[in-house]
């Protein structure tokens, strides 16, 4: 299992709340649904900028924003209009418009079909 900010503190809270018992915990205990909501995409515009947690950003990559997420969480995003789906990492902070709940990078939205909308209703599992 990767060690990630998620799972130390998954650990640190099944830690304290065990007092004294043991508990195993496996890589499907860690996985939590995000309630859903509209996605949108980024691309061009923002292409090389230097994103929220210092790394370039690359329109092409298999990234997204999102507003409180770690940097580094991968999250599986299911268009549910279509049934396509994603893994992206999360290596930037935002959507900053009302309503959204992520955004993609330009290559991750084509993965599931919504270049031409612009934005889709999704649903977010945290991997």
């Amino acid at each position: 299992m990767k060690i990630t900010a998620k799972t130390i503190l998954a650990a640190a809270v099944l830690t304290f709340a065990s007092a004294g018992t043991t508990t195993v915990m496996t890589e499907s205990a860690s996985a939590a649904s995000v309630s859903g909501g509209h996605a949108s995409f980024y691309g061009k515009r923002f292409h090389g900028r230097t994103t929220a947690n210092g790394e370039k950003f690359n329109m092409n990559a298999m990234t997204a924003a999102h507003k409180t997420l770690p940097f580094g969480t991968k999250v599986k995003v299911t268009n549910r209009s279509n049934g396509k789906s994603v893994v992206v990492r999360i290596n930037d902070r935002g959507p900053y418009i009302r309503g959204r709940v992520i955004d993609l990078s330009r290559g991750a939205a084509a993965k599931i079909g919504m270049i031409n909308s612009g934005t889709a209703n999704v649903k977010i599992d945290i991997l």
